[in-house]
């Protein structure tokens, strides 16, 4: 199905691109999140027309996304859990609990589907984790996973 995008996507192209996607994907994502339009001829002449005030409001998503990396990029941030006597979680830190870590400490708010751990972390210790803010910017923080108490 082609679809022309209304703003830059990661690995599937950018502004004003008509591309192929998969029926599914075009429309229970882009379209469903207003990321793309069907690719009709009204709907491309329609995009040519408003390209620069999309790329205007892409810019302005970037410059908050490198605001956010600013103020997060390469912190350390704590957690205490419960843990078994061979170092491993009771479960494991998820996004959405990393999510409000970030919130708590730096009083940015960012969706748990922003964040991607490098590893599931299960474990005590320290584990890197990738915060996607924009199509082209990428945070990174360091989660350090310590015990709250042991268990027997």
């Amino acid at each position: 199905m082609k679809v022309i995008l209304l703003e830059n996507v990661k690995r599937i192209g950018s502004i004003g691109e008509v591309i192929e996607v998969k029926r599914g994907y075009a429309r229970n994502f882009l379209i469903a999140n207003k990321k793309a339009l069907y690719a009709s001829k009204e709907n491309i002449l329609e995009v040519e027309k408003i390209k620069s005030e999309l790329s205007k409001k892409d810019n302005e998503k970037k410059n908050e996304a490198i605001r956010i990396l600013e103020q997060i990029n390469g912190k350390e941030y704590y957690v205490k859990k419960l843990s078994t006597e061979n170092n491993e979680l009771y479960g494991s830190v998820k996004p959405t609990e990393i999510s409000k870590l970030i919130q708590e400490k730096n009083k940015v708010d960012i969706k748990p589907s922003m964040i991607q751990p490098v590893e599931e972390i299960k474990a005590l210790g320290k584990f890197e984790v990738k915060i996607s803010l924009h199509s082209e910017v990428d945070a990174k923080i360091t989660i350090s996973v310590s015990s709250a108490d042991t268990i027997q």
